[in-house]
């Protein structure tokens, strides 16, 4: 089983910044990728920014310039530092990891992906 456990949204105003957090435990072999999605009312779900293993990472263009993503691999953690937000930043933010469970499962390149409960942020004045 693994878990995936955030923190860190809540109500902010237009302009201001907050920062999530998302730590994974349990039976983890390797992690690939770490990446926040976002869900907003009446809308699919998007990839907001990722993380890969490499060290490289993406983001959405509606957020380039405004959120930062990192990790930190010996914590297995993933943080989103969201400056600047905006009213349409309002969404529930999911944290997402793609991993390995076991050895045996990385030696068949067996990626299994594994979801957080999710975070609202709210961006209102």
């Amino acid at each position: 089983q693994v878990q995936l456990v955030e923190s860190g949204g809540g109500l902010v105003q237009p302009g201001g910044s907050l920062r999530l957090s998302c730590a994974a435990s349990g039976s983890i072999f390797s992690i690939n990728v770490m990446g926040w999605y976002r869900q907003a009312p009446g809308k699919q779900r998007e990839l907001v920014a990722a993380d890969t293993s490499g060290g490289s990472t993406n983001y959405v263009d509606s957020v380039k310039g405004r959120f930062t993503i990192s990790r930190d691999n010996a914590k297995k953690t993933v943080y989103l530092q969201m400056n600047s937000l905006k009213p349409e930043d309002t969404a529930v933010y999911y944290c997402n990891a793609r991993l390995f469970t076991s050895r045996s499962s990385w030696v068949r390149n067996d990626l299994t992906d594994y979801w957080g409960q999710g975070t609202q942020v709210t961006v209102s004045s």
